[in-house]
């Protein structure tokens, strides 16, 4: 079966500006070379989504926060000073670089997507939807923070738990960064498994999502951070999956996969300090799809946005789309890869980390209750 890719053209609009590093060019670099690469009805389909309505963003944003936000990025686009106060809705590097393009209504299209993707796999019209312009983690429900307007993670989980009735939602984030937006929806909830891989928060952006965070009331050890050290790579990456990812997923029995991250844990990123290459990408599809052939009758939605090196971008999403889909193509990376890459270099340290989450979560998952330090 083919899989769905959402997309249209108006993703483009999110783009805080010329002097900003979140620009909408991306998605059509994405999408050149994604048709470059392969053929369309055979392997993929795209898909367009409506707009979502403002009682969809209801589900998981506050009235003032979604006027609020509504307007301000109204007024940037045309570049405007709306009054008001920004800061009590958004942090600093939500503010507009320049002109803006209509950040807010393709915030709104990502939205769209989500319950499209939702909709898609639950009616058994596609198995796997990736939704481009997806995962913006940062974003809470009163809060725009992290280049995050409306937080399509969240979105998705909600509205399948509200719509249609699902109790055992899986949440993988692999972007660089926390995704401390979505832990804020999840963190007291046992219906949702939240497993954030990321770079180690003393090192990066949000600066949360240590080891000992792991939920509260009903959702404690329902959220499980892996903070990695600065350059991990392939066989860190490797090691969480095999040692924390696979053994509680398949105890918690998944009923859907929901996974976000782009192409911030590249080696050359800009913005981050890990060391991925393309094959580490298509692992992770890779792992995925396996996940969710075992558990889940192969059901999966891919939220893909992030990444700030924008010649790696493209390879490295459509790394992790093939590996998702089990298209066995030849992507490679498309800057040569430093020496100090060829070996993960900092594989002891992710070691050391795994043994950490497995000591903080051994009472909560049988999988984990003899963890001893590897």
């Amino acid at each position: 079966m083919a899989i769905a890719i959402l997309y249209r053209e108006e993703l483009k609009e999110y783009d805080f500006g010329p002097a900003h590093p979140f620009r909408g060019d991306r998605y059509e670099a994405f999408i050149h070379l994604l048709k470059d690469s392969l053929t369309e009805d055979d392997i993929y389909r795209i898909i367009e989504s409506d707009w979502a309505t403002a009682k969809d963003l209801l589900r998981i944003c506050d009235s003032d926060y979604i006027d609020f936000t509504t307007e301000f990025y109204k007024a940037a686009n045309l570049g405007l000073d709306y009054g008001g106060p920004f800061s009590q809705f958004h942090s600093d590097d939500n503010a507009p670089g320049g002109i803006t393009g209509k950040v807010e209504e393709a915030a709104r299209l990502v939205i769209g997507q989500a319950e499209l993707a939702c909709d898609l796999v639950e009616r058994g019209e596609f198995k796997k939807v990736v939704s481009i312009g997806g995962g913006l983690h940062h974003a809470q429900k009163d809060y725009g923070e992290g280049f995050c307007l409306y937080n399509d993670v969240a979105f998705c989980a909600t509205y399948l738990m509200e719509s249609y009735g699902l109790e055992r939602i899986l949440i993988l984030d692999t972007d660089a960064h926390a995704g401390n937006g979505t832990s804020a929806y999840f963190y007291q909830t046992s219906k949702v498994l939240f497993i954030d891989l990321h770079q180690d928060p003393l090192t990066l952006y949000p600066g949360t999502g240590f080891a000992h965070q792991i939920g509260e009331g009903d959702g404690k050890g329902f959220t499980i951070n892996v903070p990695l050290p600065v350059f991990a790579g392939y066989d860190s990456y490797k090691l969480v999956f095999d040692e924390i990812v696979q053994p509680v997923v398949n105890e918690f029995g998944p009923q859907i996969i929901i996974r976000n991250g782009g192409s911030d844990p590249y080696f050359d990123d800009g913005l981050t300090s890990l060391g991925l290459t393309v094959v580490g990408f298509r692992m992770i599809g890779e792992i995925v799809a396996q996940l969710s052939a075992q558990l889940c009758q192969g059901r999966v939605i891919d939220l893909i946005a992030s990444g700030y090196n924008k010649r790696a971008l493209p390879y490295a999403w459509l790394a992790l789309i093939c590996g998702l889909a089990g298209i066995q193509i030849s992507i490679a990376d498309p800057e040569p890869i430093p020496q100090r890459f060829t070996k993960d270099p900092s594989f002891e340290d992710t070691r050391t980390v795994v043994g950490e989450v497995k000591g903080n979560l051994k009472d909560f998952w049988r999988c984990f209750s003899t963890a001893q330090s590897l």
